[in-house]
């Protein structure tokens, strides 16, 4: 069973990476696991409509035989970043305009590994 407690603490680690507001955790089937929801979402449609989005991005990207790695939806003040974490998890984030995805990836490496230890 996942350690809740563990995987916000780590989320809340995330949070304080520059330029990122909101840091959750959702299954790829869906659900809603952990971190701070935009204020007046419906955590299980949020989770699962990330979940829907990033399968139909790695579907499209097998087809074309190359690894999704992420899926950035661009809002007028802000980006919404949907990305792997292991074979179980999608990371939700809600970051700047001027993050760079890249780096946000290479920053977000060390903390996969604690995740996924707490799912």
């Amino acid at each position: 069973m996942a350690d809740i407690p563990k995987i916000e603490e780590i989320l809340e680690e995330i949070e304080a990476l520059e330029g990122v507001s909101e840091a959750i955790l959702v299954s790829r089937s869906g659900m809603y696991i952990a971190g701070k929801l935009p204020t007046n979402v419906h955590p299980e449609t949020y989770a699962s409509m990330f979940a829907v989005l990033l399968g139909a991005a790695d579907t499209a990207s097998a087809e074309l035989k190359e690894t999704l790695s992420s899926v950035v939806v661009n809002l007028e003040d802000s980006r919404l970043v949907a990305m792997p974490n292991g074979p179980k998890a999608i990371y939700v984030l809600r970051v700047s305009k001027r993050v760079k995805v890249q780096g946000l990836k290479d920053s977000l490496a060390s903390f996969s590994t604690r995740l996924q230890e707490h799912l």
